[in-house]
């Protein structure tokens, strides 16, 4: 069950009860003719296919309620613009929001089929890398929970992020097909595509007005294809979505080719037109890459601009007030060149001057910052753009020349200060800075932490905010409480629905209510029976993913994320071995029983982050055999790491490991995740774990490490590992190990490039912090002892969890960026509730 002993609220009258009627016959409908199922031949898929189609059936009726309320009342919208949106599973979260979810379960029943196992068939459309693209996900569900007119627009990707398998202690890459089987709850709008322009050449000519008019006469055409995915609001009628699009050759085939005998060039041209659909991040090593990433980038905002630009005057008369009706959000840098795009509309067919297409651009268009790394900011050579984009070119120089005016007129920069925020990079091959096009083409920037956002000003955007300070925001990410409470943690929702009531599920500040019941042992007894039980869960499924036995009662010490030595899963491994190295020194000694689990995929041409997988993989493979060890230490590496799985590991974690380098994390999402489900932090001052530890106190959060400022310092004074290599006889005997070969016998030298970056370099100071880390690892192993206060501290972090909503978030991008309003909700006819006898 989503909610032990919950319930859908009682339907009180004859219109409920009819349609929930509907709902049975619509799905024996699809069972039987859209899936074409006899009750002979049903399977669990035929089961969640039909369930899907009749779930879309109900998302449909309130989208389209949504949108004529939205046509009548006509709100400002805000669309948000991103590459990414990492969705995972939709339709047990549709369920949920809808209030279906028991009357479904019931339905389900009756047919002989149990809906957990039901659900499972669904595949998590993966189409993001990371936090980038779970943060857009949870962003919609919050707009349409708190009933905003907002929209995603991004690319429907034929392939999300790839499938990982383990062989051989090495990370290899399957393809994701995850719409192989069809995707029941989407909505393909054939009637809905735009065109999309790519490479031929500028012209110029002079109107009978004497103006200079600019024309830009494309090489190659595709199409773009509108698929949404509806998003349901919770315990709310609105439904919006997210529009995503899929490319299409613009003509089956080209005749003069296929008329000519050349079939195959025809098929070519065609599958080349549609292969900027096909796969998420494609490898931007080669020039091809390079291509084909900045042609989804221009191919999604063409679209969602065309898109939104049609809207607008389905109902509006001109443009003139589009910035009235319209705001767009910048996912980081790649959908920026939506910027020049609009002004490319506006100035070359809307026939605008420019002062007045730029003061409408900037007053639209606003950015979020993802990221401190000066070497993560998108550039692209200026020969790429002139070959692919050759009018946006024209214009980003127009835009960056008169910026330059502006900049030096205001006399607060000096001339290096004016090189920095040109768009243009000069050097031996002139390149576009992504970033700067945003900064100076929005009206608002924001970071996503305070730290990150502070850090901004201060580094990367030092001199744009000498000129532009008003620009620079804060706004610290949040998670959807929906799926990751009510969806992925029902006992623990159960549980404080039973004390506090149902509210948090809409407002998470009222879990702090539970701080009147930290010192209530019943309540501390149920809360630890409920942790215990998802420990259970998470050790069962280890079991059947990896075949390690983990005891449950153990600490579940847990670092899920993205590979990147920035975020620091090395240092993890590194203890591992120091706590290995004292059980086998020792095998009697007293260790608290620990279960390190890792998970996570390393981009595909990251080599160092691919062997730190290899590493953790090998030290698990040694570790987990040692008769010395016994159960006191495990070490498990969970393959495919993606959303699904991160909902059934993130309940039974007890330790969530929030490691970055400080100064290198720009806000986190999974430390939220983890403190909302009862998990302690062990971190840095890093990211939003900096506001975790404001709302919680250092009692119940175990921070360690340098600072930010000692960071810098410290590397600025000229950083030595050895130094700190020297000073540490366990740190030596550590990197003896992995320099020796006793976690790859059959594999020598494997590990050197390891051992030599830590040594030599140590760009992340995992020397500089481990002794402070290990330190902090005894203090949390003693504190795990006392059960007790353990239970305390958790229960009091999810009580103060409750400004790491997206409820929160979108509230202050609402209205302090976009401008939209937050509408009345519409009650639903039935809605999702808790038993809270």
């Amino acid at each position: 069950m989503i909610v032990e002993n919950s319930r859908l609220l009682t339907l009180l009258s004859e219109e409920q009860k009819a349609d929930i009627g509907s709902l049975e016959k619509q799905f024996a409908h699809h069972l039987e003719y859209t899936i074409g199922k006899s009750k002979y031949t049903i399977k669990n898929e035929d089961i969640y296919k039909a369930l899907g189609h009749t779930i879309r059936d109900f998302l449909i009726d309130r989208m389209n309620v949504t949108n004529e309320r939205y046509r009548a009342e006509d709100p400002k919208q805000i669309y948000y613009f991103s590459l990414e949106f990492l969705m995972g599973r939709t339709l047990l979260n549709a369920l949920i929001n809808l209030g279906l979810y028991e009357v479904v379960k019931q339905m389900i029943d009756g047919f002989g089929f149990q809906i957990e196992e039901v659900l499972e068939f669904e595949m998590d459309a993966g189409l993001g890398n990371g936090g980038l693209g779970r943060l857009a996900a949870c962003f919609l569900d919050s707009m349409a929970t708190l009933n905003i007119p907002g929209f995603g627009y991004g690319i429907r990707y034929d392939y999300g992020i790839f499938n990982q398998i383990i062989a051989n202690g090495s990370q290899v890459e399957l393809p994701d097909h995850w719409d192989a089987d069809g995707v029941p709850y989407e909505v393909i709008r054939g009637d809905i595509s735009h065109s999309v322009g790519f490479y031929g050449y500028t012209e110029t000519k002079i109107s009978g007005k004497g103006k200079l008019e600019h024309y830009w006469i494309p090489g190659e055409t595709v199409l773009a294809s509108a698929h949404d995915c509806p998003i349901p609001g919770f315990n709310t009628s609105t439904v919006n979505y997210l529009r995503l699009w899929a490319a299409k050759s613009s003509e089956e085939f080209n005749l003069d080719y296929f008329n000519h005998g050349d079939y195959m060039k025809a098929v070519q041209d065609k599958s080349i037109s549609e292969n900027i659909s096909k796969v998420l991040y494609p490898n931007d090593t080669t020039e091809q890459g390079k291509i084909l990433r900045l042609k989804q980038q221009y191919f999604m905002v063409c679209a969602s601009l065309q898109d939104i630009l049609l809207h607008h005057r389905q109902t509006h008369a001109s443009l003139e007030y589009l910035g009235e009706k319209v705001a767009i959000q910048l996912n980081d840098t790649h959908p920026s060149i939506g910027i020049a795009e609009l002004m490319r509309v506006l100035l070359d067919v809307e026939d605008w001057e420019w002062d007045k297409a730029w003061a409408l651009t900037t007053k639209i268009f606003s950015y979020t910052n993802h990221t401190v790394l000066p070497e993560a900011l998108e550039s692209w050579k200026v020969s790429l753009f002139e070959k692919l984009l050759p009018r946006h070119l024209e214009i980003i120089y127009e835009i960056n020349h008169r910026f330059l005016n502006f900049a030096r007129s205001t006399k607060k920069l000096s001339e290096a200060e004016i090189s920095e925020v040109s768009i243009i990079q000069e050097g031996d091959e002139k390149r576009i800075r992504m970033a700067n096009l945003a900064v100076i083409g929005s009206h608002k920037v924001n970071g996503v932490a305070a730290l990150h956002s502070d850090l901004i000003i201060k580094t990367i955007f030092k001199s744009f905010h000498k000129i532009y300070p008003e620009k620079f925001n804060n706004k610290t990410n949040g998670i959807t409480p929906r799926r990751w409470l009510i969806q992925s943690n029902p006992g623990l929702t159960s549980l404080i629905a039973k004390r506090i009531g149902s509210g948090f599920a809409t407002d998470l500040y009222k879990l702090r209510d539970l701080e009147k019941f930290i010192d209530d042992a019943d309540f501390r007894n149920d809360w630890a029976r409920v942790k215990q039980q998802n420990k259970e869960i998470l050790a069962k499924l280890i079991k059947s993913e990896t075949g390690i036995t983990i005891d449950p009662h153990s600490l579940i010490d847990v670092q899920i994320k993205r590979f990147h030595e920035y975020k620091r899963q090395l240092l993890n491994v590194l203890r591992v071995i120091a706590l290995f190295r004292r059980i086998k020194e020792n095998p009697d000694r007293h260790v608290t029983p620990r279960t390190v689990i890792f998970g996570g995929k390393a981009a595909p041409g990251y080599y160092m982050a691919k062997l730190i997988i290899k590493l953790i993989s090998n030290v698990a493979n040694i570790v987990n055999r040692d008769p010395d060890v016994r159960d006191r230490l495990k070490v498990v590496f969970l393959p495919n790491y993606r959303v699904s799985l991160a909902e059934r590991i993130i309940p039974g974690t007890n330790l969530s490991e929030q490691i970055s380098t400080a100064g290198t994390e720009a806000s986190g999402t999974s430390n939220m995740k983890f403190m909302l489900n009862g998990a302690l932090t062990i971190g840095t001052l890093d990211g939003a774990n900096v506001e975790m530890l404001e709302e919680v106190g250092e009692e119940n959060i175990y921070i360690f490490g340098l600072k930010t400022p000692e960071v810098f310092e410290l590397k600025n004074r000229g950083y030595n590992p050895n130094e700190y290599l020297e000073k540490n006889e366990e740190l030596k005997r550590v990197m003896y190990m992995i320099r020796e070969n006793y976690f790859s016998p059959n594999e020598h030298g494997i590990f050197t490039p390891i051992y030599d970056s830590l040594v030599f370099n140590d760009n992340y100071l995992l020397f500089a912090d481990f002794d402070a880390y290990d330190q902090m690892q005894n203090i949390v192993a003693n504190d795990y002892l006392n059960q007790d206060l353990w239970n305390r501290k958790a229960i009091y972090n999810v009580a103060r969890s409750g400004k790491f909503s997206t409820d929160r978030t979108i509230r202050e991008y609402a209205e302090d960026i976009w401008k939209v309003p937050i509408l009345p909700t519409l009650a639903p006819k039935t809605q999702y509730s808790f038993d809270e006898k």
